[in-house]
């Protein structure tokens, strides 16, 4: 693709809005893929602090240990694309929180760490915001296995990951594993921002 392809798409991707719910390995390299291509606005939520444990996986400098993450994040993508909105919200999502965050978002990032969270925004997006696309990830533990990550569809839910690893003392989280699967997160909303994309109308 030629540069001016890749600009031609960035201009088309600014009138879009994707929300991502969590900010660590998967949300952070998310967000920074989307910002790089063009994206608009992403509303981004977090409750947590950057830790010297995160810096193996997640988009963070060692100067940023122990500020929240939605603001390490925001500041982190004003310096790569200046022109992306970020709307940082420091907050444990419930479900009324991920319905006002997101429910004017054009697509969804799931991005969370903690299986039950995952639930709670899968029930609240498939029952509060029926049609609406939601990204997840599932199963990114480990090395190696390349072949075995992929993405599972089902209507406007897609499942990016192997579905099966688990973290675990023996099978941890890295960086090249949690990476592939952000931005095959990332690859999957632009698949759906770009659907009705036509080259040479911009």
């Amino acid at each position: 693709m030629s540069f001016a392809r890749a600009m031609e798409i960035g201009n088309y991707l600014k009138k879009f809005t994707v929300g991502i719910a969590g900010c660590g390995g998967l949300g952070s390299n998310c967000a920074v893929a989307l910002a790089r291509a063009g994206v608009g606005k992403l509303v981004i939520a977090d409750y947590d602090i950057v830790t010297v444990h995160n810096l193996n996986r997640q988009y963070y400098f060692h100067d940023q240990i122990g500020r929240l993450k939605v603001h390490a994040l925001q500041e982190n993508i004003g310096r790569i694309n200046p022109e992306t909105v970020v709307k940082a919200f420091d907050l444990k999502l419930c479900t009324s929180d991920v319905v006002d965050l997101f429910s004017r978002c054009d697509v969804i990032v799931e991005a969370f760490d903690k299986a039950e969270m995952k639930y709670m925004i899968i029930e609240t997006v498939l029952d509060k915001m029926p049609g609406k696309p939601l990204i997840v990830g599932d199963g990114m533990a480990g090395w190696g296995n390349t072949a075995q990550i992929g993405c599972r569809k089902s209507d406007n839910l897609i499942v990016c990951g192997d579905e099966h690893s688990e973290v675990n003392e023996d099978c941890p989280v890295l960086a090249p594993r949690v990476g592939i699967v952000a931005h095959m997160q990332a690859n999957e909303v632009l698949d759906i921002l770009l659907r009705d994309f036509v080259p040479g109308s911009e």
